[in-house]
């Protein structure tokens, strides 16, 4: 089993920043990049932003530019820096990792952008 506890999140008005982590522990043999996804009121979970084992990363269109992931292998933490928040990134964030085929999703955590 593995699990995944989000953190970071909380209530910044528009155009602050916040850092979310995604902590991974459990069954884990080797620490593997993880993935965020939001999911705003009223509408379908999308996903943010992901990286993959050989460094590289993609982001949703409507962060580009202003959210940046990044990881540290030895903590088993994903990180997702978001700067120049707006009203339309609030949402319950989630990270999502795979381990052993199965994906396991973290609980989420609330962000709000207002002023």
């Amino acid at each position: 089993q593995v699990q995944l506890v989000e953190s970071g999140g909380g209530l910044v008005q528009p155009g602050g920043s916040l850092t979310l982590s995604c902590a991974a522990s459990g069954s884990i043999v080797r620490a593997k990049p993880m993935t965020w996804y939001r999911q705003a009121p009223g509408r379908e979970r999308e996903l943010v932003a992901g990286s993959t084992s050989g460094g590289s990363t993609n982001y949703a269109d409507s962060v580009k530019g202003r959210f940046t992931i990044s990881r540290d292998n030895v903590k088993n933490t994903e990180y997702l820096q978001m700067n120049s928040l707006k009203p339309e990134d609030t949402a319950v964030y989630y990270c999502m990792g795979t381990y052993g085929g199965l994906n396991y999703w973290g609980k989420g955590t609330l962000v709000i952008v207002s002023s």
